[in-house]
């Protein structure tokens, strides 16, 4: 017969009071506020940077703010019911979800792909219209989480396992890239999987081969396309040393993103009054956004977003650390890698850090597709947060 505990002052027992405790539900508020805030001042920022080309191009100086919306309801519509649903019970459809994704891309080669902005990577289904690559993220973050979860901390040791699993990773980004010509998605998509390997505990030689091997592969790509005369991936590595010598072509953008960095100085002009958005800045609203941003609110209101995007990136990171099990912190770390991935390249692109590709800034650039799956992926993470169990 088990032993009873009382606590000495106010006689209740005290496995049943700790039983209590520890069943008490947590859900992190903190996550979703910064969340609603971000999404709230992209809305202004959106607005501010697409008002001139919405009203000249389409008539409409709210129309790209509407579309943003009408993503938002979109993304809410899978977001919520992944909030509330318990996250454990996709991992039956985990690998469901990661073949559907791949299988949307193959899409992109038939009859129902789409060209646009001179890339065909878009995919229309009846009245829905959207990019492949943001459904592949979310199935390779899905899909690792459960390879990870499934392995032990021996097995993440060898380098064998940490290639079988990333290999299924880089299968995928390669069908991204050959098939969408989508070289930023391909990157980002490696680099989800490669944090989460890291994060689960890979070994030393994994982490260090992915160097290498990346680096090396980046390198041969850039000599196999100068000697077959192929120059488009080299081209934007000449912009980005030398922009001023491409201010006609390939270096337009990027010399018009750092005019608006720099004439915005320390607090910008005030929010509206950009002047580089009057059409001198290509994708002001989308890829360039950045820039805008900095010439309206300045350096002192571009850390700010950066420091709100951190202070996302933390909470998430607190999530990851105190979930439930494995599965749910991978799923965490996948969503965290996705975002915190984004927001750098962008940034670094931007002020001409790295060499131009297109990465927009999480829930602030111009983008449905982009916009509605990052919703579903915040979903998931308040859905482990839910499932956290804590001790008052």
């Amino acid at each position: 017969m088990a032993v009873r505990e009382y606590d000495p002052v106010t006689g209740e027992e005290i496995e049943h009071k700790r039983k209590m405790n520890y069943r008490e539900q947590y859900f992190d508020y903190s996550l979703l506020l910064v969340w609603i805030f971000i999404m709230l001042l992209g809305y202004v920022l959106l607005y501010s940077a697409s008002s001139f080309v919405g009203l000249t191009a389409m008539g409409d100086a709210a129309f790209y703010l509407k579309n943003q919306v009408r993503a938002t309801v979109i993304g809410l519509c899978g977001m919520v019911p992944v909030i509330f649903l318990d996250y454990r019970w996709w991992k039956r459809f985990d690998k469901l979800i990661f073949f559907a994704s791949i299988a949307t891309v193959c899409l992109v080669r038939t009859g129902l792909g789409i060209e646009s902005h001179g890339a065909r990577r878009w995919v229309k289904l009846g009245p829905i219209q959207f990019q492949p690559a943001e459904f592949v993220k979310i199935g390779v973050i899905v899909f690792t989480a459960l390879m990870i979860s499934k392995c032990s901390v021996t097995a993440l040791k060898n380098i064998k396992t940490c290639y079988q699993i990333f290999g299924v990773t880089i299968v995928a980004a390669g069908m991204v890239v050959v098939l969408t010509s989508n070289l930023s998605s391909g990157i980002i998509i490696l680099g989800i999987s490669a944090v989460m390997l890291i994060v689960a505990g890979a070994c030393k030689k994994f982490i260090a081969s992915l160097a290498i091997v990346g680096g090396g592969g980046i390198t041969l790509i850039l000599l196999a396309s100068a000697m077959a005369g192929k120059s488009f991936r080299l081209s934007r590595i000449m912009v980005w040393l030398h922009p001023e010598e491409y201010s006609d072509s390939g270096g337009y953008q990027v010399l018009q993103g750092l005019y608006a960095i720099g004439s915005g100085g320390l607090f910008g002009k005030g929010l509206g009054n950009s002047a580089q958005k009057l059409g001198f800045v290509p994708e002001a609203s989308n890829d360039m956004i950045f820039s805008i941003i900095c010439e309206e609110l300045g350096i002192f209101g571009a850390i700010c977003i950066m420091m709100l995007f951190a202070f996302m990136i933390r909470r998430m990171r607190v999530i990851a650390s105190n979930a439930a099990d494995l599965y749910g912190s991978m799923l965490v770390v996948g969503v965290m890698a996705h975002i915190s991935i984004q927001v750098v390249l962008n940034i670094a692109v931007v002020t001409n850090s790295i060499p131009n590709t297109g990465v927009s800034l999480p829930f602030i650039s111009y983008g449905g597709t982009s916009l509605a799956f990052l919703m579903v992926e915040m979903g998931m993470v308040l859905a482990v947060s839910r499932r956290i169990r804590r001790i008052r």
